[in-house]
């Protein structure tokens, strides 16, 4: 297991994110702290000069593993399973950017507060259009040779797929193989009984994995057990990156980032 670091750039909507701005400080920080590799949230990837970005981060020999896409939800209202079709259409083709996007780096795709809420609509309407939407935007994302990782978010974010449980039965109707499981520690710590437990039980869906400690602050900041997280992850077969997705605290985005990143390879270093 690898350690990447969540850039985003400057028109950001999201708080929990290590770095905001000039992606290319971020890159250059998150290499001299030690990451592997950097993870890009992106509200429209037509903003970015990929070609740019791409001579940057092979100069620094670093790869971009995954691209978020919550940002075109909370800044726009975008949306894949909202009741308005003009709506979900304009999230589906800014998703097959992000696809795109991606496709330069070989990174995957995250689905997560753009999939939307469920709102006063029942489990089930909501549900298909998730599944008819993912299930387009994997066989679009399939032709690119990118894979998509869907996020359970929170109750207090989102009232659809809040539980790794929750995802994995979406996905086991979906039956696409190019889309997996993104799991989060802070999400875990407000919804899964048992985080451990819901790994395992889960364990052939995860392709991604993000860390954040109990209160959003950087891994070692909080009360969650990353040792016995990590001992998990390595008992199911996870070898993928881990992503720091945090709030620049304590102290701001880099003292939060060496933070991070001391505390994991601490824990990773006992496996």
């Amino acid at each position: 297991m690898k350690l990447a670091l969540v850039l985003s750039t400057v028109d950001a909507a999201f708080d929990a994110l290590a770095f905001k701005g000039d992606l290319t400080k971020g890159a250059m920080m998150a290499k001299d702290i030690g990451y592997d590799a950097v993870e890009i949230a992106i509200r429209d990837p037509k903003v970015i000069d990929v070609a740019q970005l791409k001579s940057l981060l092979d100069e620094l020999r670093m790869d971009v593993v995954a691209v978020g896409t919550g940002q075109a939800y909370l800044a726009e209202g975008l949306s894949i399973t909202d009741a308005d079709v003009s709506i979900r259409s304009r999230a589906m083709e800014r998703l097959k950017n992000h696809i795109d996007f991606a496709s330069f780096f070989n990174a995957k795709v995250i689905v997560g507060l753009v999939r939307g809420k469920k709102g006063k609509r029942s489990l089930d309407e909501t549900l298909k259009l998730f599944i008819e939407s993912v299930g387009e935007l994997a066989n679009y994302a399939k032709e690119k040779g990118v894979e998509l990782v869907v996020e359970p978010l929170n109750r207090y974010e989102t009232d659809f797929l809040n539980t790794l449980k929750e995802v994995r039965h979406a996905l086991e109707l979906l039956r696409r193989d190019n889309v997996g499981i993104l799991a989060d520690t802070f999400h875990m710590n407000i919804e899964e009984v048992n985080i451990e437990e819901s790994l395992k039980e889960c364990a052939s869906w995860i392709k991604h994995f993000h860390v954040a400690d109990s209160n959003r602050w950087a891994p070692g900041a909080g009360h969650l057990n990353f040792d016995s997280i990590f001992k998990t992850l390595r008992e199911i077969g996870y070898s993928g990156f881990i992503s720091v997705e945090c709030l620049p605290l304590p102290g701001g985005t880099e003292e939060a980032a060496r933070l991070a990143f001391k505390t994991l390879q601490r824990f990773l270093k006992k496996l």
